[in-house]
């Protein structure tokens, strides 16, 4: 007879999320998995597989959240300049916001593992693509409310404001100066200017 689970599957792997983002691959431990899962080793390998299983699992949770999340921030309001604004200064915020800032659990994986391990590049770069198009949705919305000029290429304008929004998070790791901060976010938003 096969042994019932006696754990939440979501709830562990949401716990292994959180602990690879605050820690990385290399420096989360089996033992700060167990430990934060609440479950054995045993049951974390019949359950999710081996460590880099884990971590891809938890990577994959993460980028379907943080979709769903950029997307939403994205459309909460009504002008696109104004939208981009909020999205760029909430990612300040939280680059400030404590101690350590976390930045983005997929940004933090591709600098840390995508340069030596092709599946993790291919999911990082995937992510970045899903983003790039959910960015080109909400300009193309700025071009058909009036509020960008209809000359602009959204694609090309989306993929910059990646290419911005990773510079930027990658950056705070280091909390430079605020105020280089702000001129930075002052200089990406110029380019939404009609």
């Amino acid at each position: 007879m096969v042994r019932k689970r006696e754990f939440n599957e979501e709830q562990a792997l949401d716990a292994a999320m959180q602990l690879f983002w605050e820690n990385g691959f290399e420096a989360t431990s089996l033992t700060d998995l167990t430990t934060g899962m609440g479950i054995q080793r045993p049951s974390l390998y019949a359950t999710f597989g081996d460590k880099q299983e884990l971590f891809e699992a938890s990577l994959r949770k993460y980028n379907q959240w943080h979709a769903v999340s950029v997307r939403q921030q994205l459309h909460d309001h009504v002008s696109v300049q104004e939208a981009f604004r909020a999205f760029f200064e909430q990612i300040a915020r939280e680059g400030y916001g404590g101690k350590t800032s976390r930045g983005c659990f997929c940004i933090n994986t591709m600098v840390e593992l995508a340069t030596h391990d092709e599946k993790i590049e291919i999911l990082t770069r995937e992510h970045q693509m899903y983003l790039t198009v959910i960015f080109q949705e909400r300009l193309e919305q700025g071009v058909q409310a009036g509020q960008l000029p209809k000359s602009v290429h959204t694609k090309s304008l989306a993929q910059t404001l990646i290419v911005s929004l990773i510079g930027l998070t990658v950056m705070l790791k280091s909390r430079p100066e605020r105020s280089f901060i702000e001129h930075s976010i002052t200089g990406i938003l110029s380019l939404l200017e009609d």
